[in-house]
């Protein structure tokens, strides 16, 4: 069966460069892990500075990605422009809002994504931030499962997480972790002001390191014999209860 090319698809390395240049939104990059000339260093450098997600992949997963003539590099535009989490915290700041911020710490899912976005859009969070590196893609498919709502909320991809959590919290904003093993209840905790909700995986749950930045860890309640929800429904629990907080 003849291979067909996605609508989203670039290949070949000065066409990849040029794209990101004129500032196009790129989902991912895919570089043939033993292309080392001057051009692929030249690209490798470009998408490091723009903090674009990639990978170093053998040529036959090129080969599966398109027929043609790809010259070790393969990458995927964005169905959405990415925002600047700065540009969002100012901007949110001159219109007089009171700061709703969704960090998501290795969410790789795409479903997950997609419903946690969905939710998102529904209840007032300015923006949604993940990593450049180890996170879902930004993709046609994330879009879909988002029912569209990827389209109507900033998506701010990040280089390091660590160093978003400082910004946010220099620019006036808590950090509250959500985790099972947390003290202290979502439920008796308030809400009302400038926040970003740190969640992470279901399998790792949040980072360490990023773990210990939070000014607040909460936890959501829960009877029975599961432990721990579905990342999207504990997702929604903590944005309808900070709505609620709010007495929309």
């Amino acid at each position: 069966m003849k291979q067909t090319i996605k609508s989203s698809c670039i290949f070949g390395t000065r066409a990849t460069i040029e794209t990101i240049l004129a500032g196009k939104p790129i989902d991912k990059v895919f570089i043939d892990k033993t292309a080392n000339s001057s051009l692929h260093k030249e690209l490798l450098s470009l998408i490091r500075q723009q903090k674009i997600p990639y990978s170093h992949v053998p040529a036959v997963k090129l080969h599966k990605l398109t027929p043609k003539n790809h010259q070790g590099v393969v990458a995927y535009l964005a169905p959405v422009a990415l925002a600047s989490l700065s540009h969002v915290v100012q901007a949110s700041y001159e219109q007089g809002k009171t700061l709703l911020i969704l960090l998501l710490d290795g969410i790789t899912d795409v479903r997950n994504f997609g419903a946690i976005v969905r939710t998102a859009a529904c209840t007032n969070v300015d923006a949604v931030v993940i990593p450049s590196q180890g996170s879902v893609s930004v993709s046609a498919e994330a879009m879909k499962t988002s029912a569209g709502a990827l389209a109507h909320l900033p998506i701010c991809r990040v280089g390091s997480l660590k160093e978003a959590i400082c910004e946010l919290q220099e620019s006036g904003l808590q950090i509250i972790a959500c985790h099972e093993k947390a003290p202290n209840s979502l439920y008796h905790t308030d809400l009302n002001l400038p926040l970003a909700i740190l969640l992470g995986a279901e399998d790792r749950g949040i980072a360490p390191q990023h773990l210990k930045l939070a000014d607040k860890n909460v936890h959501i309640p829960m009877f029975g014999p599961i432990a721990s929800l579905n990342v999207s429904v504990a997702a929604a629990v903590i944005l309808y209860e900070h709505m609620r907080q709010q007495k929309f």
